[in-house]
């Protein structure tokens, strides 16, 4: 499998703006930027709010790019005033469309102002924002500011979700250079809900540096299902539990794990004892990549049973579900957005309706008990992961993306 590319990196940096950066969960972030600087693209990142997680993965500490914290709240000795100053002194031009900007609020214009002062001390020449909420707002004040383009990453939750307050999608998807979203069940709700036409709008699926998960045929004779995730209502991991009680009712022998750390932890506990599903069913915390890949090489199923939640969150295409394609593990998964384009029903896994524990607990039985579908899923799968996931590819096909969008950009006066 050819992982080389020709494609020329484009002329200056890119800065990539997250609302928190490092995420434990957000493995998709740090690959694409690894891929990109081993192309020799220059890359600046910075995060809006400080990290609040309590455990990193391993593979961060090849980034070599430095994250840059943006204040989202002045100091009371006249900073905004400074950092409005300086910023003026770059672009008065700039400055003015920025106050002319309607329902803009003073954090999202403070952290513009100090983004766009860091695009002209770094010759950044285009902001690419992951997730289409603060980050996608701060990057295109920002942009409208320097005078440079954005492009944004659009994913799942900042697509679907309901939230309190509005994101003005609309505006944010007529005024990004491109659109970039991680499916095509993403790029069709896009391209309809905002008239996004195909040279604006691109899927591109996330990717993963494949040296690093060899694939292994399954386990011949096993009964051990893996559940990656944060415990979150999204994940369904709730209606896996369910499962393993109709699994145990229908006495079929099957132990689980699950690996992650989120809010419904207490629940997810609580509904196993009341189950008396404490010797079948483990949960173990969360943990670095490189043991999520140890356990996956033991496992015998990888159960992904994501649901939308009851305020309209939902997983795009998790990237657990890739990695354990890669390394050879068969998965059982939900027909929940961009999911059936990777796990396509009885070729490259098994897909089942969300939220129906009976279907979920069938498919983990009929894969349980058919050692020779788990093979042929297995090569499938992992044939499906090198043509459409391999993250030099991909992140190819993004600086290409990238390179268009500043061909065609006007700079502003």
């Amino acid at each position: 499998m050819d992982q080389k590319t020709d494609a020329i990196p484009p002329a200056g940096a890119i800065g990539y703006v997250c609302k928190r950066y490092p995420r434990f969960s957000e493995t998709f972030i740090v690959n694409e930027i690894l891929a990109h600087e081993a192309a020799g693209q220059p890359i600046e990142i910075f995060s809006l709010r400080p990290s609040d997680e309590t455990h990193f993965q391993d593979i961060l500490s090849r980034v070599r790019a430095g994250v840059t914290r943006i204040g989202d709240r002045p100091k009371p000795t006249g900073q905004f005033w400074e950092v409005m100053q300086l910023a003026f002194a770059h672009y008065p031009q700039g400055v003015a469309r920025l106050l002319a900007e309607p329902e803009t609020t003073f954090d999202d214009v403070f952290q513009a102002l100090q983004l766009a002062i860091h695009v002209h001390d770094r010759g950044i020449v285009l902001l690419h924002a992951h997730f289409a909420t603060v980050a996608t707002t701060v990057a295109r004040l920002a942009a409208m500011v320097a005078g440079i383009p954005y492009s944004v990453t659009a994913h799942a939750k900042d697509i679907y979700f309901e939230y309190e307050e509005t994101q003005d999608l609309p505006r944010k998807m007529a005024d990004a250079a491109q659109v970039i979203t991680v499916s095509d069940f993403n790029r069709a709700h896009l391209a309809r809900t905002f008239g996004l036409d195909a040279t604006r709008l691109s899927r591109l699926y996330n990717g993963l540096e494949l040296d690093r998960f060899t694939w292994h045929p399954p386990k011949k004779e096993t009964t051990d299902i893996l559940a990656v995730g944060r415990l979150v209502e999204k994940k369904g991991f709730h209606i896996l539990i369910e499962s393993m009680l109709v699994l145990k009712e229908r006495g079929v022998s099957a132990r689980c794990t699950i690996i992650g750390a989120g809010e419904d932890e207490p629940r997810l506990r609580n509904q196993i004892v009341a189950c008396d599903l404490q010797d079948s069913v483990r949960m173990i915390g969360p943990m670095p990549q490189r043991d999520i890949i140890e356990h996956m090489r033991n496992a015998g199923i990888l159960a992904c049973p994501c649901v939308v939640s009851r305020d309209g969150n939902r997983d795009g295409l998790p990237t657990v579900l890739i990695e354990a394609m890669a390394l050879g593990l068969p998965v059982v998964s939900t027909d929940v957005v961009g999911i059936p384009e990777l796990v396509r029903d009885g070729e490259t896994g098994l897909c089942v309706e969300a939220g129906d524990p009976l279907t979920l607990a069938g498919a983990i039985e009929r894969l349980l008990g058919d050692a020779d579908l788990r093979q042929v899923l297995s090569r499938t799968a992992r044939a499906l992961i090198e043509r459409e996931f391999e993250i030099n590819r991909n992140a190819a096909r993004q600086r290409e993306i990238f390179a268009r969008t500043l061909d065609r950009h006007d700079p502003l006066a």
